[in-house]
């Protein structure tokens, strides 16, 4: 979906930008001439008239000549817009709608967000393919990157590991490298899309310390939802499941992890799919006070 768009701002972008340069370097100069040549042929044409008539008639004329066809105007009026947009969005920022409740409580559904692009390098749009390398996620970041099972579509799930790591997720315990994921009772969280009270602990993952939904006595079987690439790298057995995270992949989970489809189910997240970190809410129009950053 994402890559559509950025397919129909880039081809707008070529398309004004192709008129705005016809305009600026060819068009311009001959509409300008044949408007002298109007308002010279009606200065010479125009007897009878006193000099405030004429002067108006001659403008009038000059101004018809001048005027540019409504493609060019169109096209020189937009092309600054989509310039600014494409610039913006490309290397930028991005703007996101998260559609499901799978990173409660950090994220709910209609939440509107921000997702810094440049964080983990310039990307050439469109095509997507990392040209500066500036930097790489971190254990903890909430990231929005391309579904590694339908590219055109947009996910969003937290960084639990890292290329290298061993994750375990076993009895609802996660564990990274050997070592337990601390985490700590925070209260009950009322979740709406079950209609049901769920556990809330803090979790603290590596430097992030944020929220997760948890139902401890509840069922969860973990089971591929098909043979993703790197799927010798995972063994699923007693319900859990650990796996070994690729180089130049990520292992993702959403925060509400009784109710998240992601890396334990269809497997690791190339770097070449990631879209940018998630750093702000700037509406939901359902819950207006949702305006700010999150963890």
């Amino acid at each position: 979906m994402s890559w559509d768009f950025a397919l129909i701002l880039f081809v707008a972008l070529v398309l004004t930008g192709i008129v705005w340069c016809l305009d600026v370097f060819r068009l311009r100069a001959r509409r300008t001439a044949r408007a002298e040549q109007a308002a010279e042929a009606c200065r010479n044409n125009s007897a009878g008239l006193d000099e405030a008539a004429l002067r108006e008639a001659c403008a009038r004329a000059y101004e018809r000549a001048a005027r540019p066809p409504w493609w060019v105007e169109y096209g020189v009026s937009f092309f600054p817009v989509v310039l600014f947009v494409f610039v913006l969005r490309s290397f930028v920022v991005e703007p996101f709608r998260i559609p499901s409740g799978s990173m409660l409580p950090t994220l709910e559904s209609g939440d509107l967000i921000l997702v810094n692009k440049f964080q983990y390098g310039i990307r050439l749009p469109v095509i997507d393919r990392k040209v500066i390398d500036i930097g790489t996620p971190e254990r903890g970041d909430v990231v929005v990157f391309r579904y590694p099972v339908d590219p055109a579509v947009d996910y969003i799930k937290r960084v639990v590991g890292l290329p290298g790591d061993v994750i375990e997720y076993r009895n609802k315990v996660l564990t990274i490298n050997g070592q337990e994921v601390p985490r700590a009772r925070d209260g009950d969280y009322y979740e709406p899309d079950r209609a049901v009270y769920v556990g809330q602990y803090r979790e603290q993952l590596g430097q992030a310390s944020h929220r997760i939904l948890l139902n401890e006595n509840a069922r969860q079987d973990l089971m591929p939802i098909l043979r993703f690439p790197g799927y010798d790298q995972c063994v699923y057995a007693g319900g859990g499941v650990r796996c070994t995270v690729p180089q130049g992949h990520y292992f993702m989970m959403g925060d509400n992890r009784d109710n998240s489809l992601d890396s334990r189910y269809w497997g690791f997240v190339p770097d070449a799919n990631i879209v940018g970190r998630a750093f702000f809410i700037w509406m939901n129009f359902g819950s207006p006070s949702r305006i700010g950053g999150f963890d």
